[in-house]
């Protein structure tokens, strides 16, 4: 990951460092489990912490050196780490091990603190949008399907179908968390030929990690899971963003993105404050779902292992954590420091629209009124449209409607009114609202 996208706490847990210093804690958690099971010299699993190298920018630079000969970056590490120890203790570092033991060990380690930022993130993230959800309750706005004035909403209740969204992908979240953090270390096909299983139910335990049947390599079904979970963040976080972009359109202008102190929307036009923020995450997200296509096609493997999936892991798993964790903590300061215009929503609602959006209890009335539905229909439809090109109140149309007024007779002034009440139309808004109560944030 490029480092404009990369935040230091994720970055940390994919960098050669951190790595090699799990692949190390792993061999010295089987030397321990060895040694508590009288397989091997307690000293020798004392020798061997007690001489364990400080994973460091020197020891990286010997491992890397040390596989240009071994072309096996597991065995290259193996054999700097035996060096550093020294016989007889360093003689026993991977006993028993394959190198996916290891591997697969770590890499589950590494996505579970992963998932750990992520979570944290997406509390965040859930937060900001409950926040403003709650405070825009009652902020009226126009209702939009097709990219049409539909009928009367809440900016809140937009918001809030978006929290419980997030809140899902939380869910999710939580889900592939469970589903990686697992370990083996049942050597070469899974069968434990070399190493007692109690060996890898004490290393495991250790990590935090539940050990789990495997081939070589454990299922990668688990990893596909992972990557869901970052591509569906990534889509919910791409509904929200494309939704800030369509309103803060100059002919819309009804939400805008934070601009700060000393900011420049244009290179050319200094008049410019452009939706910046959320047509990078849109960008982003149709990147994380490319992730999650890799990942899928990882999870069929020749017999017990082969290795076209290490290549593309080494990509998209540090990748994928990277991009999701920098769009979840963006989405969140993009939400907190949205500018809402709540009169301009108001003004495009009642007067943008014509008063349009309340076309559909006007058809209801007629019916109740008697009219078959289609002869109801095509009243209203008829004065929308002569609203619409004459640009005059909707309402001022149907009440110099002839056959509307015969149709609803005395009572036509307070059915109208009624219908175009804006305070009647948004009356349930709260149900959608009090949703947020069960979740967390």
């Amino acid at each position: 990951m490029i480092p404009r996208y990369s935040l230091p706490e994720m970055a940390a847990l994919f960098s050669d460092e951190a790595r090699f210093s799990t692949w190390l804690e792993i061999e010295l958690l089987v030397l321990d489990a060895y040694a508590e099971l009288g397989q091997l010299p307690a000293e020798h699993a004392e020798a061997a912490r007690r001489r364990a190298p400080v994973v460091d920018h020197a020891f990286v630079a010997a491992v890397n050196e040390r596989e240009r000969v071994t072309d096996h970056d597991v065995a290259a590490f193996v054999d700097v780490v035996q060096e550093a120890i020294g016989a007889p203790a360093g003689s026993f570092v991977h006993h028993g091990l394959t190198s996916s033991d290891v591997v697969d060990t770590a890499l589950s380690l590494t996505l579970t603190r992963a998932a750990d930022l992520l979570l944290e993130a997406s509390d965040a993230f859930v937060a900001a949008l409950k926040a403003k959800a709650i405070e825009h309750a009652d902020t009226v706005e126009l209702g939009r399907t097709h990219g049409m004035h539909a009928e009367p909403t809440t900016f809140g209740v937009k918001l809030a179908l978006y929290c419980l969204q997030a809140d899902r992908d939380r869910e999710r979240l939580r889900r592939a968390r469970e589903a990686v953090a697992v370990g083996k270390l049942s050597g070469a096909v899974g069968t434990y030929s070399n190493i007692d299983p109690e060996v890898e139910a004490r290393v495991c335990a250790a990590l935090g990690l539940r050990p789990v049947p495997a081939t070589q390599v454990l299922a990668r079904d688990r990893h596909a899971e992972y990557l869901y979970a970052t591509a569906t963040i990534g889509a919910t976080i791409e509904g929200l963003a494309t939704e800030f972009r369509h309103l803060q359109r100059s002919e819309v202008a009804e939400t805008e993105e934070a601009f700060g102190a000393g900011q420049k929307g244009s290179s050319a036009m200094p008049h410019k404050r452009n939706p910046i923020t959320s047509e990078r995450l849109v960008g982003m997200a149709r990147v994380l779902r490319g992730y999650l296509l890799s990942g899928m096609e990882d999870v069929a493997l020749w017999h017990e292992r082969d290795i076209s999936h290490s290549s593309v892991e080494r990509i998209v798993l540090p990748d994928a954590s990277l991009l999701a964790y920098y769009a979840l903590r963006r989405s969140a300061r993009l939400v907190e420091g949205l500018v809402v215009r709540k009169e301009r929503m108001r003004e495009n609602l009642l007067e943008g629209s014509l008063g349009l959006v309340f076309s559909q209890p006007v058809l209801l009335a007629l019916v109740a009124s008697g009219l078959t539905r289609d002869a109801a229909y095509r009243i209203v439809q008829r004065d929308a449209r002569a609203a619409f090109e004459s640009r005059r109140p909707f309402r001022s149309v149907l009440e110099q409607d002839p056959e509307l007024a015969s149709a609803l007779g005395e009572r036509s002034g307070a059915v109208l009114d009624e219908a175009f009440d804006l305070e009647r139309a948004l009356r349930h808004r709260h149900r959608t609202i009090d949703a947020l109560k069960e979740v967390g944030a």
